[in-house]
């Protein structure tokens, strides 16, 4: 455990966080269960998987806290955990600054630019 940013962040958790989100497919299932619970087979279906990859990646999203899995009966329902993702915006939002320092920067290099061609014509 580190203290981070005035916040404890448990590392382990959010490097899974961070491998979660790293898959397209994932993070298209996470969209969805963000709009409503769905079973194994809805997640995969629009994204022309079988069930077993389907499953495959909700148990990554499960390991990383972002899914509750329920079985009833024959179906498996999936919901979105969305507490983990703020540990993962927090960590982001703590580099926000460099970012925009350094674009405020690559913004003027670039106006600087342009006002000297300007000059020149």
């Amino acid at each position: 455990m580190v203290i981070f940013n005035h916040m404890v962040v448990q590392l382990p958790r959010l490097n899974d966080v961070f491998h979660a989100l790293a898959h397209d497919a994932r993070r298209e299932m996470l969209g969805r269960l963000a709009e409503s619970e769905l079973t194994v087979g809805e997640l995969a279906e629009p994204l022309h998987m079988s069930l077993a990859a389907a499953s495959k990646h909700i148990k990554v999203l499960e390991s990383a806290g972002l899914v509750h899995r329920t079985v009833d009966g024959r179906r498996h329902v999936c919901r979105l955990e969305p507490g983990p993702l703020a540990s993962a915006n927090a960590w982001l939002r703590y580099y926000e600054h460099f970012w925009s320092q350094r674009l405020d920067a690559l913004d003027g290099l670039l106006r600087r630019g342009a006002a000297k061609k300007g000059k020149h014509r």
